[in-house]
């Protein structure tokens, strides 16, 4: 911590989401200034489904967020493989998966940081960086209020990219996006469902997984269950040419849709709130250069086939912060040991995402039927235990370990 006497070190974070909280946070308990500034107009309230792995709840216990975070799983939790004739047969619930991940609200999360964060921390809405300069003592961050069009400059410390996969930050001090975006020709789309499926209980999770497409119904306790859309696609601009509804009806078709598609179809066209994108991973040679750090989806984007998104960014910027008071006069020393010890681990995570992705959304009819009977295996009461075992030693360790204590 800094002394009374020693000037606090301003640290602007670009990006009120899960990693940019958290850097702010730590940082501030280190004694820097943290400026926290957001695109969007106030709070965002997406509310789609993420999961909390060992690594990330190592981070959160440490962060106090623990004992705040809502409890969304529930013991009568079911899931449900169906088709589009709707039979269905008993699949695996999410809670169940080896290494035991907490089933969470993506606002969940971000409402236990926000509540964290300290009175002081100065945040600013509708402000976006539009020109970064930096030497060997500071940066120049020109900023403008998208509303108003006013433009203030002021000096940092230090500026952290914290805003996500399409990361201004990142377009402004290291380069275009092409040089970093790497497309998995996959789609996304996430809501909160308003109305139940018909003939099951909220409590109840459905997935739907075809060749190259699939549709899932995560369920939570005292909560309306989300619903992610994910599939396959050649040309990625194509579905941004025309409304997402048109896109997601015509990446399911020309199939009939049967009750329970057409009715997670017709339920995304009228919410108030969605997320639609193109999956990417972002990979950098570095993700620090000067001043300037990238934290969370600006640096890594696991995607959500990870499911270690909210994970590494509790931890990437706990450990931020570690590696700034470990070496508190060398700046430059401290960004580049802490991504020594954190990229191994995110490129690991970055390829299991990729062995990870045939089990939400099977790429082809032969990961289909390899999906359908590995599922039914894991189901199964004598076959589960045995598969849950070797899985869980086999590729779930790393989503269990706590990067920031090794």
């Amino acid at each position: 911590m800094t002394n009374s006497t020693t000037p606090r070190r301003r640290v602007l974070v670009v990006g009120l989401g899960i990693s940019g909280i958290a850097t702010a946070i730590r940082l501030h308990k280190l004694g820097w200034e943290p400026v926290l500034i957001e695109r969007a107009p106030e709070r965002r309230k997406g509310g789609y489904f993420i999961a909390l792995f060992g690594t990330g709840k190592a981070s959160a216990e440490r962060f106090g967020l623990m004992e705040t975070l809502v409890d969304r799983s529930s013991p009568h939790m079911q899931t449900y493989e169906i088709d589009r004739a709707s039979r269905r047969h008993q699949g695996m619930n999410f809670v169940d998966a080896p290494g035991a991940p907490r089933p969470l609200l993506r606002g969940d999360m971000e409402n236990s940081l926000f509540s964290a964060l300290p009175e002081d921390v100065e945040l600013r809405f509708s402000t976006v960086p539009t020109r970064i300069e930096q030497d060997e003592r500071g940066v120049d961050v020109t900023m403008t209020h998208t509303k108003s069009g006013t433009t203030t400059t002021e000096r940092f410390d230090l500026v952290v990219g914290a805003d996500g996969m399409r990361s201004t930050v990142r377009q402004l001090v290291f380069g275009p996006h092409e040089n970093f975006l790497h497309p998995l020709n996959y789609m996304i789309a996430a809501f909160v469902l308003r109305n139940p499926v018909q003939g099951y209980a909220t409590h109840e999770g459905l997935v739907l997984a075809e060749a190259g497409r699939s549709a899932w119904v995560f369920p939570f306790a005292n909560h309306n269950p989300t619903v992610l859309f994910s599939y396959r696609v050649e040309d990625v601009a194509a579905q941004f040419r025309g409304r997402p509804i048109e896109s997601l009806r015509k990446a399911y078709g020309p199939e009939k849709t049967g009750p329970v598609l057409s009715h997670l179809l017709n339920e995304f066209e009228t919410a108030d709130e969605y997320l639609f994108d193109s999956t990417n991973h972002v990979r950098m040679p570095s993700w620090h250069k000067g001043r300037v750090v990238l934290v969370g989806d600006s640096a890594w984007c696991l995607t959500l086939y990870s499911g270690m998104g909210v994970s590494t960014g509790l931890a990437g910027g706990e450990l931020l912060g570690d590696m700034l008071e470990k070496h508190p006069d060398d700046l430059e020393r401290a960004l580049t040991r802490w991504e020594e010890k954190l990229r191994p681990f995110i490129e690991y995570q970055q390829r299991d995402s990729l062995k990870a992705r045939p089990l939400f959304t099977p790429a082809n009819e032969a990961q289909r039927v390899f999906r359908t009977v590995l599922i039914r295996l894991m189901s199964n009461r004598l076959t589960g235990p045995i598969l849950k075992k070797v899985t869980r030693d086999k590729d779930l360790k790393a989503k269990m370990i706590d990067i920031v204590a090794q």
